[in-house]
């Protein structure tokens, strides 16, 4: 990998940063030249910018950060095209909202991100011990996630695969609730998902099941890590649709969505995503995780007959229960205001915010010491506890690929799929034209960073 100066990063190793190279790209970079609206001078480490989105920081906990830290603190909204010009110009953000499965290995090969290890090793509110090992989605080594440097951290996290299920849906269905702590297989899951699911005049009154986690990529990476192989090729230079353990991933997925059992590309959620179905009493499975607790949390007859219950497995494949997301922050190398920035990162992830996301159930906290906080005080949300703690023991790191951003093969993915969805093509078809396009894009992702 080459070896990068101090001057900000060129207009062209971002050529790939909004949709792999393409269109969107080159239009994003047409801004890098404007004013960098909403940043704040640097001078004295006393003033921070944090680009996040919106629900990210609670306002009403800034004022009394600001007071406590003798920061000020400006939050610009989390915008791409915005990101890039402010990299490319040299005048980034302090702090930015990054999706530590996918981004790490993104913005850590490109070299604008910072090393953060000695921060750590230095912080007492952020220890090394303490740390929840999803945190390593946020390390890169060059080759794979999991190893080398921290460039950032996780705010919460669910275990992804993982589902909740409304027992009384299950209850009026006269099916058995599936085991909380051994997983189901997803053949299982299916076949539970379709006598769940109820229809009325030709429409779907009740999902049986939802199962498309936090991205379609994303989540065929995990499915086939379930099936015991990796979508990507051992350097992560390409993807590989037509290996057995892809295949039995993509398979499954594209008949899943043929039982039209749940929201898919042909058969979408109106809601958009699984929360207001689920809380609505239409949907009886959602694997959402964890993280859909602080949603079930706020209505407590659905609360009371929610579970939360592990992630499903391929017979004969390995239990595999990983993150999606790990949603965070990272600091750009240029940042101007790093000392102050990495204050306010502790504050982030260790002090008041972190410890209000964990009271609500608005996922996992990553550290350690803040889990019990976790919310338990009733008998169905220590159930869902239990089945959460006992999954924890089976989580681990996917690597994602440095080339190219998920969004870019997100948009291959659902132009192709949905053929294949409707019985238009078959299986071997799709795998070959989704490693014909999404590879050309990684090929044009790699010549811009080796």
């Amino acid at each position: 990998m080459r070896a990068h100066s101090g001057a900000p990063p060129s207009r062209r190793r971002f050529l790939a940063l909004s949709a792999g190279g393409t269109a969107a790209g080159a239009a994003a970079l047409s801004g890098c030249a404007l004013q960098v609206a909403g940043s704040v001078s640097g001078g004295g480490g006393e003033s921070v910018t944090m680009m996040t989105a919106d629900g990210d920081i609670d306002p009403v906990l800034i004022p009394q950060a600001e007071k406590d830290l003798g920061i000020k603190i400006t939050r610009i909204k989390m915008d791409i095209t915005r990101l890039i010009a402010m990299l490319t110009s040299g005048r980034p953000p302090d702090l930015v909202r990054g999706i530590g499965a996918m981004d790490t290995p993104y913005f850590a090969a490109r070299g604008v991100a910072e090393n953060l290890d000695p921060y750590f090793a230095k912080s007492t509110i952020l220890k090394a011990d303490d740390l929840d090992p999803v945190n390593d989605l946020w390390r890169y080594d060059g080759k794979v996630q999991g190893k080398g440097p921290r460039y950032g951290m996780a705010k919460d996290f669910s275990q992804d695969s993982m589902y909740w299920y409304n027992t009384a849906l299950f209850d009026k269905a006269g099916v058995d609730y599936p085991p909380e702590t051994e997983p189901v297989t997803y053949e299982e899951w299916l076949e539970t998902a379709k006598r769940l699911t109820q229809r009325r005049n030709g429409q779907t009154t009740v999902f049986g099941g939802s199962y498309n986690g936090t991205g379609i990529t994303i989540n065929l990476v995990a499915l086939t890590a379930a099936a015991g192989g990796n979508l990507f090729t051992d350097d992560y230079s390409r993807v590989d649709f037509t290996s057995p353990e892809a295949r039995k991933a993509l398979t499954w997925y594209v008949n899943y969505a043929k039982a039209r059992v749940g929201p898919s590309l042909i058969d979408p959620d109106p809601n958009a995503w699984d929360g207001p179905t689920y809380v609505a009493n239409r949907m009886a499975m959602s694997n959402s995780g964890y993280w859909l607790g602080g949603m079930i949390n706020a209505e407590t007859k659905l609360a009371e007959v929610s579970r939360l219950a592990p992630a499903p497995m391929f017979e004969g494949g390995a239990r595999v229960s990983s993150c999606q997301s790990g949603t965070g922050l990272w600091m750009p190398k240029k940042a101007p205001n790093k000392d102050a920035a990495w204050r306010v990162f502790e504050w982030f992830f260790g002090e008041g915010p972190a410890k209000s996301r964990a009271e609500a159930g608005w996922g996992i906290p990553t550290l350690k010491s803040l889990r019990p906080l976790m919310p338990h005080q009733e008998d169905y949300q220590k159930r869902v506890l239990k089945a959460q703690e006992d999954e924890l023991k089976h989580f681990s790191v996917i690597s994602f690929t440095p080339y190219v951003k998920v969004d870019a093969l997100d948009a291959i993915t659902n132009q192709i799929i949905p053929e294949a969805m409707k019985g238009q093509i078959s299986i071997d078809t799709l795998a070959g034209r989704l490693d014909s396009a999404m590879n050309r894009q990684m090929k044009l992702g790699k010549g811009l960073v080796s």
